[in-house]
């Protein structure tokens, strides 16, 4: 893959979780949510969560919505972002998600990893995204950086 588009993938991935961050801790106006968030999402966006159920979009802007500056210390950290494929207009990456203080998943202190696929346009939109917890003992065994 090109260091281009896997920048660009990375700096997207990035974004997102630097929202979430901002928008848990309160740090984001509130005012920021289309633009941080929704704006970014294909409208048939589906995420699976570890916990393997399926949320659409809707579902997941209630969600996301309803926890403005609710945690405090919350902190992501994304690690090895890869594209893998690119299939015409869609493009298929991985990257793990360390979070750290995040009160609404067991444990906390958990790492993920993701594959998503994005629309290729410009901006890139989110389709679908399907997250794995990685093994505890991997996740504290390493250390934690942002």
């Amino acid at each position: 893959m090109t260091n281009e588009l896997e920048d660009i993938v990375r700096t997207e991935i990035e974004d997102l979780h630097k929202f979430f961050v901002g928008w848990f801790t309160g740090a984001l106006d509130v005012n920021s949510f289309e633009s941080g968030f929704l704006s970014r999402f294909d409208p048939d966006f589906l995420l699976i969560p570890p916990a393997g159920i399926i949320l659409s979009l809707d579902t997941l802007c209630t969600s996301i919505k309803n926890t403005y500056d609710t945690n405090p210390d919350f902190s992501i950290a994304i690690r090895n972002v890869k594209v893998q494929r690119v299939l015409g207009n869609e493009i298929i990456a991985t990257y793990e998600e360390w979070q750290r203080n995040a009160l609404a998943s067991t444990p906390p202190n958990n790492g993920r990893v993701a594959t998503v696929v994005f629309k290729k346009t410009q901006p890139l939109q989110w389709l679908h995204v399907h997250e794995t917890w990685m093994p505890e003992a991997v996740t504290t065994a390493e250390s934690f950086k942002l």
